[in-house]
């Protein structure tokens, strides 16, 4: 990938120096010209303050608008660990499910689509059923919706969680392996070997059946939206919100490099890594190790650290960049 200036982005975008909070008013735009399954293409995205909803984000692929961000996937595929994600083993359900859907989507375009069209009919729901005299067929069109919906999230969920746990366990690398399991309703139907359609017609049913429940709740209480994600230290039998900081990060790491490793597979796209801050938690042994899977699987990775030192396993492989007030220098390595 190779990003700069916003020269696949045409007016009305603008690409001030940094990119302003939401709600700033401001236009930006950040472009890049990548190199992935159909040869090199420009994509770009950035705020369209022409339109209606000034702060609509649009994406363009070689300077024309796509409907969403599903149509990347075509061409790209990215996962990333940040300091922000080492918390998502102890933030909740809603921040598992979350990172749950991210590694989905890196294999299957269409997730976010589903989800949001999900998401959309059950919020449509939950308006009418806080009416209290909505109309009964109305309800069943949109619990068809969410229905169908559900049951493909749940699908891809779970093919997902296998193929992660299957490159996990057989990595030859030293880090702790993770098991994957998703808990939900639509989850345990099909695990249990029930047909997409018959988990679809059971959800189904028991939407129609709580309608008195999730309007007394003010939101639908059963759902993919309320699924949830568990994993497991497998040499510890030890769920990974017990286990410590540490093993924790190793965890989360051995996830991402495990996710690249299938989709390299699956669909003959190297995914682009982001690693942020990651070796400093790491013993030599393991820093090591990571930099011979990144070299192995040929990914374009980015890693970013404080301690040039960390990273000294990486002399003659990398490229080495520095930030200083500002400003980014191309450097050899030092020490």
């Amino acid at each position: 990938v190779r990003v700069g200036a916003c020269d696949s982005l045409s007016h009305p975008l603008c690409p001030p120096p940094d990119l302003p909070p939401n709600g700033g008013g401001k236009c930006w735009s950040i472009a890049a010209t990548v190199e992935g399954a159909q040869g090199a293409v420009k994509i770009g995205t950035g705020r369209d303050t022409e339109a209606e909803d000034a702060d609509r984000r649009i994406i363009k692929i070689d300077g024309k608008i796509v409907k969403g961000q599903s149509e990347l996937t075509e061409h790209v595929s990215m996962a990333w660990l940040t300091p922000q994600m080492e918390q998502v083993f102890i933030d909740g359900a809603s921040a598992g499910r979350k990172f749950l859907d991210r590694l989905v989507f890196s294999f299957d375009g269409k997730h976010a689509t589903r989800i949001n069209a999900y998401d959309h009919a059950m919020r449509e729901r939950n308006k009418l059923l806080s009416l209290g005299r909505a109309d009964p067929l109305w309800l069943d069109t949109l619990e068809n919706t969410m229905a169908e919906m559900a049951a493909a999230i749940a699908s891809a969920r779970l093919q997902a969680a296998e193929q992660i746990d299957h490159a996990i366990a057989a990595s030859p690398l030293s880090f702790p392996k993770a098991a994957l399991s998703v808990i939900g309703f639509v989850e345990e139907k099909l695990r249990n070997g029930d047909s997409a359609l018959a988990a679809e017609s059971a959800f189904r049913d028991a939407l129609a059946q709580s309608r008195n429940q999730d309007a007394a709740a003010g939101r639908t209480l059963l759902g993919t939206h309320r699924s949830e994600l568990a994993v497991t230290h497998v040499e510890k039998g030890m769920k990974a919100e017990s286990c410590s900081t540490g093993e924790q990060k190793a965890l989360l790491l051995s996830i991402v490099l495990a996710q690249a490793r299938v989709v390299a597979d699956l669909h003959g796209i190297v995914p682009l890594l982001l690693l942020d801050e990651v070796v400093a938690h790491l013993d030599s042994t393991r820093r090591l190790e990571l930099f011979e899977e990144i070299c192995q699987i040929g990914a374009q990775v980015w890693m970013t650290g404080t301690d040039a030192s960390l990273f000294a396993g990486l002399e003659g492989k990398a490229q080495f960049f520095k930030v200083d007030n500002g400003r980014l220098e191309n450097e050899s390595f030092i020490l």
